[in-house]
């Protein structure tokens, strides 16, 4: 990845399915190329586990007859003229949707904005295969970790074309890097695992591969002799990399699609409050550098920064063109392309850091849960009841006591969204982001 790739070729192919589509008799249309490339190297006990690359480049088209719509998908070297041919045939023996349409042309990006996503850096499977042995040695290198589970490192680059009946045309291409470990501490049924990872656009951003190692290896160690909790009522602190998931599951209920087809706990809280009024939601698909940045959206469309919840009141849906349609509103610029269809996304979304310190918020509490981890399914986005395994440490008078783990915690996301405390940790080096939090009143089962 010496430079940014050669839009030339793909934005010649989509103009091309664009014009075959019009001939064949769409009304509109608008044609997608997808670019990928990635290599990564995976390690274990010192040896080399996989090597892999790929690359590929792949163009899909959306075409509208009437109120009809088909879409087709193929390699970037498919003969235009029968790929279009071949979508319209498709649109008009297809069922009528109201609410599917290119997006307003006078909504479309006009310049499309450098945001930053891509690092020219070239980085060569040697030297991921020695980062990934390098984060290895030093998890291992931490005293009581006793296995590895693997190490990695990877580098990739992707990006998209996309061409309109309507007008738009223009192209985006992002890198990204990765390193990664994850050790075993203690011995038999005695045994712990843990990890520690760093995703960036820049290389020159990534944490040191000792820095990854030496945390993974620290963070398993620290949950050796995990006790059980008694079952009751507790105050739960979600660290960041849990938190996180917290607002996913937000982004997933303030979804266009998901509130159209009614499958939200949320979709009748438009203007109401939600969360806690210390709570603000943001999501921001302009942010230089950010990991889920993207200057316009799968329908050409640029999105600007919305607060999503403002001071614990939901402000926004996230909304693609056909979903807005279906709910009477108009789109955001959050499509975005999965295959042949597109649908709403969150970009870089996060909740808003608060004002205390984590350790101030573990210091409240007389009694309480860290959860440094959760795992099961048990999220019911209908009901928003909520029910995950959990394992982290035990908070006895304001302080980090003890590991706890082989307990559940539960709730409903409704209640834990105003009881919600967001602490200033904040990193904003993930699409979806969220500071640590504290959330009162939740249920552990346990011993």
């Amino acid at each position: 990845m010496k430079a940014a790739p050669d839009a030339a070729q793909l934005t010649d192919r989509v103009a091309a399915l664009v014009e075959a589509a019009r001939k064949a008799g769409a009304d509109a249309a608008d044609a997608v190329a997808v670019r990928g490339r990635s290599t990564s190297v995976s390690v274990r006990l010192g040896k080399v586990e996989s090597t892999e690359a790929s690359e590929g480049d792949d163009v899909s088209l959306r075409v509208f007859v009437g109120r009809r719509v088909a879409s087709v998908s193929a390699t970037a070297s498919s003969d235009p003229a029968a790929l279009a041919e071949r979508a319209v045939a498709m649109a008009k023996v297809s069922p009528e949707d109201p609410f599917q349409a290119l997006a307003d042309a006078a909504l479309l990006a006009g310049d499309v904005r450098d945001l930053d996503l891509f690092d020219p850096t070239e980085v060569t499977a040697d030297q991921l295969r020695e980062t990934a042995l390098a984060a290895e040695e030093a998890a291992l290198a931490v005293e009581g970790v006793s296995n590895s589970s693997g190490s990695g490192a990877s580098a990739g680059m992707g990006g998209m074309v996309l061409a309109t009946s309507n007008g738009f045309l223009g192209h985006y291409f992002g890198t990204r890097f990765g390193r990664s470990a994850s050790v075993i501490a203690g011995e038999g049924t005695a045994m712990e695992r843990d990890y520690d990872y760093s995703s960036r656009l820049h290389f020159a951003d990534l944490e040191a591969p000792e820095t990854i190692g030496r945390k993974a290896g620290e963070r398993a160690v620290k949950r050796l002799n995990a006790r059980k909790a008694r079952t009751g009522p507790v105050d739960v602190v979600f660290d960041p990399r849990v938190a996180r998931g917290i607002a996913g599951h937000l982004s997933g209920a303030i979804n266009g699609a998901s509130v159209a087809r009614k499958t939200s706990f949320l979709r009748d809280k438009m203007g109401k409050q939600i969360a806690s009024a210390g709570i603000t939601v943001t999501d921001e698909p302009m942010r230089m550098r950010g990991q889920a940045s993207r200057p316009f959206d799968g329908e050409g469309v640029p999105g600007e920064k919305l607060l999503m919840v403002d001071k614990g009141v939901l402000n926004h849906w996230l909304l693609s063109t056909s979903v807005a349609r279906e709910l009477g509103l108009q789109t955001n610029g959050r499509g975005a392309r999965a295959g042949t269809s597109v649908s709403p996304t969150s970009t870089n979304f996060a909740i808003e850091a608060g004002e205390r310190d984590p350790e101030d918020l573990i210091a409240s509490l007389k009694s309480g849960f860290y959860v440094t981890e959760v795992f099961g399914q048990g999220v019911d986005m209908v009901t928003g009841e909520y029910s995950r395994g959990a394992s982290g440490f035990w908070i006895e008078n304001g302080e980090i006591a003890y590991p706890i783990s082989e307990v559940t915690i539960a709730s409903n996301l409704k209640d834990m969204f105003l009881r919600m405390v967001p602490a200033n940790d904040l990193d904003r080096n993930f699409g979806t982001a969220s500071p640590t939090l504290l959330i009162e009143g939740m249920t552990l089962a346990g011993s």
